[in-house]
C-alpha cells in the first residue's frame, strides 16, 4: 500500500503537468487575494484573508478533479488496472492508497497559503493583528473540503475510463455538493430549506471558518468522504 502511495506521488511530480497544475492553482489564488481589486486584501483595508477562504473552494472544484481524473480512469484505459488488481493489495487498499496520495497533493497545494497569513500578520496595524482562531478554523475547513472533493473526484474517475469525462463529472459533482444545495435551499421554505442547507458542503465549511471546530461539521465531512469512497468500491466491484 505504501509503495502504491509513493508511486502515485512520484507519477504526479514526475511530469511537467503536475507542477503546472499546482502553479496555476497558486497563481490563481495569488491574483484573487492580492491583485484583483474586487477581492484584494490590500484594497480591502482589513487584516483578514476572507477572500482566500471564500474563493479557494471554487478553485478546488476544478483543481481536485484535475488531479484525480487519471487515478483510476487512466489505469483502466491503459490496461494496468487488471495488473494492479492481481497484486496482493485488496481493492479497498488500492483505493485508499490512491485517495491518501490525492489528499497529500491537495495538502501540498494548500500549504503555501500559510505565507499569506504571515504576510497579513506583518501588514497588520499593529503587527500581528489577525484573527488566528478564525484563520486556522478556515484553514482546517479548507483541508476538509479538499479531502471531500478528493473522494468525489476518485469516485468520478472510477465511473469511466476516459479522463476528460472523469474531470467533467468530478467538477459537476463538486459544484453540486458545494453550491447546488445552498441554491436549492434558497428556493425552498421551512424544514425542506433547512434540510437542503444541511446537505451543502458550504454550510459546514462556513461554520468551521468561524473559528469554532464543531464536531458535527467534521463528522458530516468525514461521512461524505466515507460515502464516496464506499461508492467507488461498489462501482469497481460491479465493473
Amino acid at each position: 500500500m505504501k509503495s502504491l502511495f509513493l508511486k502515485e506521488i512520484n507519477a504526479f511530480f514526475g511530469s511537467l503537468t503536475g507542477y503546472l497544475v499546482l502553479a496555476l492553482f497558486l497563481i490563481a489564488l495569488g491574483l484573487i487575494v492580492w491583485v484583483f481589486p474586487e477581492s484584494s486584501v490590500l484594497d480591502y483595508g482589513f487584516a483578514d484573508l476572507e477572500a482566500l477562504f471564500t474563493y479557494t473552494p471554487f478553485v478546488f472544484t476544478f483543481l481536485v478533479p484535475a488531479l484525480s481524473m487519471r487515478l483510476i480512469a487512466e489505469e483502466r484505459k491503459t490496461g494496468t488496472w487488471e495488473l494492479l488488481r492481481t497484486s496482493p493489495l485488496t481493492l479497498v487498499q488500492i483505493l485508499l492508497a490512491k485517495y491518501f496520495a490525492l489528499v497529500t497533493l491537495v495538502l501540498l497545494a494548500v500549504l503555501p497559503t500559510l505565507l499569506y497569513a504571515y504576510s497579513i500578520v506583518q501588514l497588520g496595524d499593529p503587527v500581528g493583528n489577525l484573527d488566528l482562531a478564525g484563520f486556522f478554523g478556515s484553514w482546517i475547513g479548507l483541508i476538509m473540503i479538499g479531502a471531500t472533493f478528493a473522494a468525489v473526484g476518485l469516485f468520478a474517475s472510477a465511473l469511466t475510463s476516459q479522463q476528460v469525462v472523469a474531470f467533467v463529472l468530478g467538477v459537476f459533482l463538486c459544484f453540486l455538493l458545494y453550491f447546488g444545495f445552498t441554491a436549492l435551499a434558497e428556493l425552498l421554505t421551512g424544514e425542506f430549506a433547512y434540510f437542503a442547507e444541511e446537505l451543502s458542503l458550504s454550510y459546514h465549511y462556513i461554520s468551521l471558518s468561524r473559528g469554532v471546530i464543531n464536531s458535527g461539521d467534521i463528522f458530516f465531512l468525514l461521512g461524505m468522504i466515507w460515502v464516496f469512497l464506499g461508492a467507488s468500491v461498489l462501482v469497481l466491484r460491479n465493473k
